[in-house]
């Protein structure tokens, strides 16, 4: 997925190995090609366009973006909009719009550049590689987040008039949980890191 939300980030923290499957099916209307942020109006859903459109069912390895539409420029100028006055927006932006002018012809090359570039920016190492051998199934012990992680939680504000950290616009809309990780970031900066630890039973309810 491009930019994990702070759920998959905990996960990520917590793990050993991450596998990166690049065989496995594009599914639709999943993480694999979105990444959700707020912004004055509310919840912003922010997508990659495919080659083919979103109903192909072909291995994450063979998606192909679609850069006609131009959406690194439309993606850029929503986050600089939306993060502009963000505590640490501009402490991260510069390599931020030095990622979003680069060029990439498949998914995976995208997704995996923007996990590189957060575990860089919140100090998280990740002992990671990719396979490009497609496994149904994983020993009983390891988290399989092909399936089980799905959009959704995200989208609905959480009750109660105390964010569980400083985000834009929640005073008028209500605070957003498990959005991009860009969001916690550009709000909480080096503290981040030490965020996810400190709320990882709050956040882990939010990948349920």
């Amino acid at each position: 997925m491009p930019f994990p939300n702070i759920y998959w980030w905990l996960l990520a923290t917590e793990a050993e190995t991450i596998v990166f499957d690049r065989a496995e099916h594009f599914v639709k209307m999943s993480y694999r090609n979105r990444y959700y942020i707020t912004g004055a109006n509310g919840f912003i859903q922010l997508s990659i366009p495919l080659m083919h459109g979103r109903n192909q069912r072909t291995a994450m390895t063979d998606v192909r973006i679609d850069n006609k539409e131009r959406w690194q420029v439309q993606h850029w100028r929503t986050i600089f909009s939306v993060y502009g006055r963000a505590p640490y927006f501009e402490y991260y932006a510069p390599s931020l719009e030095q990622l979003f002018n680069s060029n990439f012809d498949k998914l995976t090359a995208f997704n995996e550049a923007t996990i590189l570039w957060l575990a860089k920016h919140t100090g998280i190492s990740l002992n990671s590689h990719v396979t490009d051998v497609y496994r149904e199934k994983y020993e009983p012990d390891t988290i399989d987040l092909r399936k089980s992680l799905k959009p959704g939680v995200e989208k609905e504000v959480l009750p109660g008039d105390n964010p569980l950290y400083y985000q834009l616009f929640a005073e008028r809309n209500g605070f957003y949980p498990n959005l991009s990780m860009l969001d916690l970031l550009f709000s909480e900066g080096p503290a981040a890191k030490g965020f996810i630890k400190e709320k990882a039973e709050i956040i882990k309810a939010w990948g349920r």
